[in-house]
């Protein structure tokens, strides 16, 4: 004859821990908080001492905290909230969320106003991710009128060149490369560069920019 659990000097069954969901969100809650308070102090550029000098915390209960081996209490974020600047509320993005991730359909990125806006071209940002994964900007660039000139570019880091679609003639420094559809053209950023001449219209391409973290 079977026995029943809790019966017949039998233990009652208890969930087990792992599956318990309020430890599941309590871990959830502590990964959470650990990732944006590192995310701001690195935004500010501060080193763990320095936000403990901020918040009135002790070195060693930040590093707990951002380990994700301590949990904060109300008061706590209050005072990290206070030094880094930012709501309470915003230590709790990404709370039951994916990582990171950017999704831009054709033709909806953001329009970018600079000197070489002008009528026939057009230069969409694809987005930037969050720091730290904040290292690359990707632009889509759509040109579909001629002109005689246009401006040269210089930046940090390094840049990528895709092409699209059309052909044309691409400078870089004293050198004029011809990019046409599957071309793609990679360089350091700090030479003078951008398209020579437009050969064949429309021209679209890609444009990838490494970019350097503030110290």
């Amino acid at each position: 004859m079977a026995h029943i659990a809790g019966l017949a000097g039998h233990p009652p069954v208890r969930p087990v821990p792992e599956l318990d969901g309020r430890h599941d969100l309590e871990e959830a809650l502590g990964t959470a908080i650990a990732a944006r308070v590192r995310e701001f102090r690195l935004q500010l550029g501060w080193t763990v001492g320095q936000l403990a000098a901020e918040s009135g915390m002790s070195k060693g209960m930040l590093s707990k905290i951002e380990n994700a081996q301590a949990s904060p209490s109300l008061a706590t974020l209050a005072r990290l909230s206070e030094a880094l600047q930012v709501p309470v509320t915003a230590f709790f993005r990404g709370l039951n969320e994916e990582q990171d991730v950017l999704y831009v359909r054709a033709g909806q990125g953001l329009n970018i106003e600079h000197k070489g806006s002008e009528t026939g071209r057009r230069y969409e940002s694809l987005g930037i991710m969050r720091a730290p994964s904040n290292a690359l900007e990707p632009v889509r660039v759509t040109l579909t009128e001629r002109a005689d000139t246009f401006p040269l570019y210089q930046h940090a880091g390094t840049e990528l060149i895709y092409m699209l679609a059309g052909r044309m003639e691409y400078g870089y420094g004293s050198s004029r490369y011809v990019l046409e559809s599957g071309d793609a053209l990679q360089f350091t950023g700090g030479v003078p560069h951008g398209p020579a001449a437009l050969v064949e219209l429309p021209i679209q391409f890609l444009s990838v920019k490494s970019i350097t973290p503030s110290s």
